[in-house]
């Protein structure tokens, strides 16, 4: 594993975006990984990179259904015997597959795997009973925040007080309604149980408060509808112009270990 996760409370990206989203998140000891959209062997490739093993994996946490998200959970489960912790709603998808360890969590009830602290929190998404993730450990604390269609007053406040941000950067607007997708796609992704656009992450982050947020990472940036320079366009001046906070997550290339100290 990197130096970078020996300590503290770190995390990386396998990747995100419309093709696969794997977030992984230590403080050293306890190894999770937040969704699995790719599938095994690719998986195991990508963690390798990052210096981990599948086995070590303490659990795998999961968003919701949607094939982005869940692609390689199951043979990854399967294979490793690895605990997933999801909804009941997600779970009755029937997308998964059997999952020899299987842990239910309840949105807005807190629970733990050893070290970690995790908090199930409730977003406005087009699936069954999603939720995003705020994690704590080591006296710091992660916020996961993607896949939600807007910024509710109850995501605004499960998320104050992060340290570590990942937000959806989904699309911007423009080349959303100038882009290839069917009108009903386009309605949906940028309708109120869709994705987040630029402008709205702007909005979300200002409500949220920048004092205490180390790393804020741009992330389900859309292939089609949206560029990184676009997304950190709409971030920076929040920032006062200084990016050195920001990250992209990448579709191929994920994220290298990142540490809130």
């Amino acid at each position: 594993m990197s130096d970078t996760a020996s300590g503290g409370l770190t995390f990386a990206s396998l990747g995100s975006g419309s093709k696969g989203n794997a977030t992984l998140v230590s403080d050293g000891e306890t190894h999770l990984l937040v969704d699995c959209g790719f599938g095994l062997k690719e998986t195991e490739r990508r963690l390798a990179r990052l210096g981990l093993h599948p086995r070590q994996l303490d659990a795998v946490l999961v968003t919701h259904e949607h094939g982005d998200h869940i692609r390689g959970v199951g043979p990854l489960a399967r294979r490793h015997q690895v605990p997933v912790y999801l909804t009941p709603g997600t779970w009755l998808s029937g997308r998964l597959g059997e999952l020899p360890h299987r842990h239910w969590i309840t949105p807005q009830a807190r629970f733990a795997v050893k070290g970690l602290s995790i908090d199930p929190i409730t977003v406005p998404h087009d699936a069954r009973e999603p939720v995003q993730f705020g994690i704590a450990g080591g006296g710091r604390r992660l916020g996961l925040l993607t896949d939600l269609g807007h910024p509710s007053a109850h995501v605004v406040e499960a998320f104050a007080g992060c340290d570590g941000l990942v937000l959806e950067c989904n699309h911007d607007r423009r080349m959303l309604a100038e882009g290839p997708y069917p009108a009903s796609l386009k309605r949906r992704v940028g309708g109120d149980w869709g994705h987040l656009a630029n402008v709205q992450a702007a909005w979300l982050l200002q409500r949220l408060g920048l004092d205490r947020l180390q790393r804020i990472v741009c992330s389900h940036l859309s292939e089609h509808n949206n560029r990184p320079e676009l997304a950190l366009e709409a971030l920076v001046p929040l920032l006062d112009g200084d990016d050195s906070r920001l990250r992209i997550a990448a579709q191929d290339d994920g994220l290298a270990w990142q540490t809130l100290g």
